[in-house]
């Protein structure tokens, strides 16, 4: 199935992704909340498409304020982001961590269904408002809920440890462990060149070294450093999705946008453990959609924005999208693949591990961060994007493998 008519995005723009290694970041120092994430990122995107009264539609992507926050209903921050949204139709979509792309997909679908052809997208999350301890009771709500008596007191890095370990049993602890070691220092070394970044002050030498060291299961979990994961991060993404006329109406040239050519979309039982937790089963169903609505292989990607919550998912996502075969895709981010100067650069700003992940954004700041690469807008991050290869993948999971949304863009040539 193709989609039935031109969509694209425009006018991206990330807030700072805050949290600890900013140098800003205090946890005992007043921070911005929520609204002032949104109108940070909002007014981004509508400054550069000519204002809000072009804005047909708003959508927020926002996981779980509710309980962070105390704050529901944040499609009403809209008219407080600019009077000129005030009465426009708004929603907000939630999807654990995959809840970004979710709020993407939503405006794809009414660009499509054509009740708007300028949609506004803003992802937002702030989660420094509690001890990370009961962030983690919170997040569990992104997974089976009547599991969180039985599971670890971290109990997604719980998860990804058990993951972890299956993939150690079957392919190699060593190998393993070397290529998630590379994945966190390239994941810093790409957030260095992004301002916007979580770890861009990060100014540790021996990022490998960190990288590699053992698991501590009596202060965290048992096949998982802390290096592995991403960390709890406040922050909003942004970005407009338009259709032809819409591009008109804010008077931006193609060449300042990226066209949406796949749209993949997987659910799997939230009650159900993985049947093999060494793949990320639905993660690859929305990969081969997205990359079979665009008619494209993945010979034809420049980059990849993938959901690298923890290291070991970047592994399995090199496997999910056929880069490698099961239990070789240690050995293709060994071999120098996905660094920024390899085959297919992943996650060019640092991914979930080195940008950050305000779970609500991030879906929302791949989409951001790939608009950015093609259309030669990312400065110091900026990667080559070869002629023969115009395309960028996001993948974006909701709690373990469950939501999914992945999304093929296209370079305008």
């Amino acid at each position: 199935m193709k989609l039935r008519r031109k969509v694209y995005m425009v006018a991206g723009y990330n807030t700072i992704s805050m949290g600890s290694g900013r140098k800003e970041f205090h946890p005992k120092k007043p921070r911005p909340g929520l609204e002032d994430y949104m109108k940070e990122a909002g007014q981004g995107v509508l400054k550069q498409i000519g204002g809000s009264h072009h804005v047909d539609e708003c959508v927020v992507g926002n996981f779980i304020a509710a309980r962070y926050n105390k704050q529901a209903n944040l499609a009403g921050f809209f008219p407080f982001i600019d009077e000129g949204l005030k009465f426009k139709p708004c929603v907000r979509v939630e999807g654990a961590c995959g809840t970004g792309a979710l709020a993407l997909a939503t405006g794809i679908k009414s660009v499509l269904a054509e009740t708007a052809d300028v949609v506004l997208v803003i992802g937002v999350e702030v989660q420094n408002s509690v001890k990370a301890v009961y962030g983690a009771d919170i997040l569990a709500a992104a997974g089976w809920y009547k599991e969180r008596k039985d599971g670890h007191a971290h109990f997604f890095p719980g998860k990804f440890s058990d993951r972890a370990g299956a993939y150690y049993a079957r392919f190699g602890f060593e190998k393993t462990r070397q290529a998630m070691a590379i994945w966190f220092k390239n994941a810093i070394e790409n957030a260095r060149l992004c301002p916007t970044a979580q770890e861009y002050h990060n100014k540790v030498e021996d990022l490998m070294g960190l990288g590699l060291m053992r698991a501590n299961p009596k202060a965290f979990v048992e096949n998982l450093n802390v290096f592995d994961c991403s960390k709890v991060s406040d922050g909003a993404s942004g970005i407009a999705i338009v259709s032809e006329e819409g591009l008109k109406k804010c008077g931006i040239p193609l060449s300042e946008a990226v066209e949406i050519k796949g749209l993949g979309m997987a659910e799997y039982d939230i009650t159900k453990p993985p049947a093999d937790p060494t793949k990320l089963e639905t993660t690859a169903v929305a990969v081969k959609k997205a990359m079979d609505m665009a008619g494209i292989s993945k010979e034809e990607l420049a980059t990849v924005e993938c959901h690298d919550c923890f290291t070991i998912a970047g592994i399995m996502a090199v496997e999910a999208i056929g880069l490698a075969e099961h239990g070789n895709g240690a050995d293709f981010i060994i071999e120098g693949h996905t660094a920024r100067n390899g085959k297919i650069p992943f996650n060019t700003t640092g991914g979930l591990v080195g940008w950050g992940h305000p779970t609500g954004a991030t879906g929302v700041h791949q989409a951001v961060t790939i608009w950015e690469q093609l259309t030669g807008k990312t400065g110091d991050a900026q990667i080559n994007i070869p002629q023969d290869r115009p395309y960028g993948l996001s993948i974006n999971m909701g709690g373990d493998d469950k939501t999914l949304v992945s999304i093929v863009y296209k370079k305008n040539i």
